[in-house]
């Protein structure tokens, strides 16, 4: 009897590709509209702050992509209450937002507290991302300045 060979291991592939991954969780494809993990998010509303310079033109744009009612108090206590009360889940894209930043630095930090301290009591309701370009057209984006709201 001859001595057995040992055998190499061998790589299985579903693909001829050597430069596949190995594992199909491997494959890092950009997520789309229709993943369901963003869907998970909630219905995309646009909050366009673009020529937003001020705290009273920064509640304006909240009322109206909000669909906020005419009572409502364009103060921060006010937007903060309307953001925990929204009626189901709501993912706040919030664009422009860099050119108001700038000019009122401090109103801006107290519009991310809210918006995080909003979050942080409705987390499975409200999520709220800050878009660092323009948004792709499956959210509303354009040439043309977003318009998306809940009302």
């Amino acid at each position: 009897m001859s001595p057995r060979k040992p055998q190499e291991p061998r790589e299985t592939r579903t693909s001829q590709d050597p430069r596949e991954p190995h594992c199909p969780h491997d494959r890092h494809e950009p997520p789309t509209t229709q993943d369901p993990g963003l869907a998970a998010l909630g219905r995309p509303v646009v909050l366009d702050l673009h020529g937003v310079t001020d705290k009273a033109a920064f509640m304006d744009r909240c009322a109206a992509a909000l669909a906020l009612p005419a009572w409502f108090g364009r103060n921060w206590d006010a937007l903060a209450e309307s953001l925990t009360d929204l009626p189901g889940r709501v993912a706040l894209v919030v664009t422009g937002w860099q050119a108001y930043a700038e000019a009122q630095p401090a109103e801006w930090r107290t519009a991310q507290e809210v918006f995080a301290t909003s979050v942080a009591e409705r987390p499975t309701r409200l999520t709220v991302l800050l878009s660092l370009g323009d948004l792709p057209a499956t959210l509303g984006g354009s040439d043309e300045r977003p318009s998306a709201s809940l009302g």
